[in-house]
């Protein structure tokens, strides 16, 4: 298990290089939060590399999960259908965070009180909503399997979702 978690946190970590090193390859562009002069083709890769972190992580976050969950056949045919379920509704949360990332990012160099406090609020009903999901699909798959296997998905779950918050917060400078 610590192998897989590592190497998840791994690939991650390559991503946030590889987009550095993108970024280092256009001397005198402006890349970054609270940049103005950052130009449209910036903003397609920046869409293209969220859309590979989104593919690359879904991958690997169910590799682990298949791992580390150990499934007979019989538990892997009831627990995958509901766990789909779960990554499309968690996609869902996802654009809501990079709608939020983009509009801390627009308001990072003038930030105001009322923008701040918007972004909080938002970023706190985003964080409801995971739990809520969570709590949700911990129901479903107790209550089609048993409350091990759902205690187990939900541990999983939280390890991994810390590994990409812990990605995205290393990406985002402090607020001003």
């Amino acid at each position: 298990m610590k192998s897989i978690v590592i190497t998840l946190a791994g690939a991650l970590l390559a991503a946030s290089a590889l987009n550095a090193q993108e970024s280092a390859k256009k001397p005198g562009t402006a890349v970054g939060l609270g940049r103005t002069d950052a130009v449209s083709t910036q903003e397609m890769n920046l869409r293209a590399y969220i859309e590979l972190l989104r593919t690359d992580v879904k991958k690997a976050k169910s590799q682990v999960m298949g791992d580390v969950m150990e499934f007979s056949a019989a538990d892997a045919a009831k627990f995958w259908p509901i766990y789909k379920e779960f990554e499309t509704e968690l996609n869902g949360i996802g654009d809501q965070i990079v709608v939020l990332i983009k509009d801390y990012a627009a308001n990072y160099r003038n930030m105001t009180g009322d923008a701040a406090d918007r972004l909080a609020n938002k970023l706190m009903d985003i964080e409801q909503q995971r739990l809520d999901l969570k709590k949700k699909y911990y129901g479903r798959i107790k209550e089609a399997m048993d409350p091990i296997t759902a205690a187990r998905f939900l541990q999983v779950e939280n390890q991994l979702e810390k590994l990409c918050d812990l990605q995205i917060a290393a990406e985002l400078p402090v607020m001003p």
